[in-house]
């Protein structure tokens, strides 16, 4: 069971830590020297006091080891206690105040109704200091530890809202990790790890988990979402889920990206956004040519299709060598990696109109796609372009609607692969926005 003194919201400047190593009372020459039953070798005690209020926070963890004594679990980054340096992971204390501490519980009370000078005996750990962490992460959720009725102490987590940039203190912990945000190093505390996050987001039910609701126009998407439980530790497995929490970042040069996917709903413009890109720099920009396992019609040009056999192509499938595949009117057709590398060999940046579904494939080192999302417009602009004369392509009003709710659920599911998002209110405009 653990206790947990936590992380005091307010500064402490140098000289109100009126804090140090206490001297020894002159030991009795007959008592034998302390040995720790963990540890080999005889360790002498340090003293270690601090000023308390009985309202300040230390920011420690204590637990019960093996051998029955209270071990420092946690230091918490940029408490009381940390920013002493005095105490460290795995050291042990035996006495507060000259009383034996046996529980957390019992620890954490003294401390509650100590005021003044509070004196601890510790054995130290002498464990290695890790070296700080190089690890920086992206938040694809936000966070208030106010609300979280996991966490240890609220006052000792760090809120964050989502896009924030983090740096990973300590992962010692397999639920709460210590982390700092970049822009504003002070600002230190618990988050909760992806091993904790990633359980509770997929076990909370659709009707419960209101940070995902959408309301467009009045239309709610009641369809449920089937969750699957995923374990960071299974990577190939979690890589694969639809659970996007931390992405690890790092600072880095600009440097061109090798791939351009356009991500939306259908009938939104990706193609249009495409053709004209296509035309203005062909030099620039290439794309690649489908598989298909339809037959080659007689008229029909080679240059729009790589065509093969059906076997052949179900093999490959099987083998993971397609981007996104599909099949329409019983035959197969899809994007194949290889066609896809072969833009980029060639120097052209290749431009991709995939499902969502595929962005999980394709965003990693090799191809380093930079998204755009097209997003459709709102409802009352679609009534309107579908009532405009030079509008061609007729729908109904439960189609409009459902091209809404469509691009709202793809922006909602796979926000978090996005580095750019435009609204298909004009696609000139669109198309000089990004150029």
């Amino acid at each position: 069971m653990d206790a947990h003194q936590t992380i005091a919201t307010r500064e402490y400047a140098e000289e109100q830590l009126p804090i140090g190593y206490l001297p020894e009372p002159v030991p009795d020459i007959s008592a034998p020297p302390f040995v720790y039953p963990g540890l080999s070798g005889v360790y002498a005690p340090k003293m270690i006091g601090i000023e308390s209020t009985g309202e300040e926070h230390l920011g420690i963890t204590v637990k019960l080891n093996e051998a029955g004594d209270l071990e420092i679990k946690r230091i918490v980054q940029g408490g009381l206690i940390d920013k002493q340096g005095l105490l460290h992971v795995g050291d042990i204390i035996k006495e507060m105040n000259g009383e034996i501490v046996h529980t957390p519980e019992e620890l954490q009370e003294k401390l509650r109704s100590a005021r003044g000078a509070v004196t601890f005996k510790v054995v130290p750990s002498y464990y290695d200091l890790p070296s700080p962490s190089q690890l920086y992460v992206r938040a694809h959720f936000s966070y208030d530890p106010t609300k979280d009725k996991l966490i240890p102490a609220k006052e000792a987590g760090l809120q964050f809202d989502e896009g924030d940039i983090l740096q990973i203190l300590s992962q010692e912990d397999v639920h709460w990790w210590q982390a700092r945000h970049v822009k504003d190093p002070s600002q230190k505390g618990l988050i909760p790890s992806q091993y904790l996050e990633e359980r509770r987001k997929a076990f909370v039910p659709p009707e419960n988990d209101f940070s995902k609701t959408s309301l467009v126009c009045g239309l709610i998407d009641r369809r449920k979402k089937k969750r699957y439980l995923f374990n960071v530790k299974d990577s190939s497995i979690f890589d694969k889920g639809d659970i996007r929490l931390y992405q690890e970042v790092a600072r880095m040069p600009p440097f061109q990206r090798k791939c351009l996917v356009l991500i939306g709903c259908h009938g939104v413009g990706r193609r249009t956004l495409k053709s004209k890109l296509l035309s203005l720099d062909p030099e620039r920009f290439g794309t690649t040519k489908p598989h298909t396992s339809r037959p080659r019609r007689a008229d029909e040009p080679s240059h729009n299709y790589i065509f093969t056999n059906r076997d052949e192509m179900e093999q490959d499938i099987e083998n993971g060598e397609y981007l996104e595949s599909g099949e329409y009117s019983e035959h197969l057709y899809g994007t194949k990696f290889d066609t896809v590398r072969s833009v980029i060999t060639s120097g052209k940046m290749c431009i991709l109109d995939i499902e969502p579904t595929a962005l999980k494939l394709i965003n990693d080192k090799e191809f380093m796609p930079y998204v755009v999302f097209i997003k459709a417009p709102n409802l009352d602009f679609l009534r309107f372009m579908q009532n405009d004369k030079r509008h061609t392509k007729m729908k109904t009003a439960k189609d409009l609607e459902q091209v809404v709710l469509e691009s709202d659920a793809i922006e909602r599911d796979y926000h978090a692969f996005f580095d750019l998002a435009i609204i298909a209110e004009d696609m000139d405009k669109a198309f000089e926005q990004y150029v």
